[in-house]
């Protein structure tokens, strides 16, 4: 965080036994664009609500 503050979250569901040590803590700034199982898509939250509409809030 750029105002110092260190947070935790969680980049698995719960109960999962994924595990990635060499997890990527690249700045979101430099991120432009991102792999999924979907395809690639821009690093936005337009792009990505448009390769999962079931993912955004309100949509039946």
């Amino acid at each position: 965080m750029e105002d110092g503050r260190v947070r935790t979250l969680r980049v698995a569901p719960e109960g999962s036994t994924a595990e990635n040590h060499a997890f990527d803590i690249t700045p979101a700034r430099l991120i432009t664009g991102l792999i999924t199982e979907r395809g690639v898509t821009e690093a936005s939250q337009a792009a990505l609500a448009a390769i999962y509409p079931e993912k955004v809030e309100g949509q039946p």
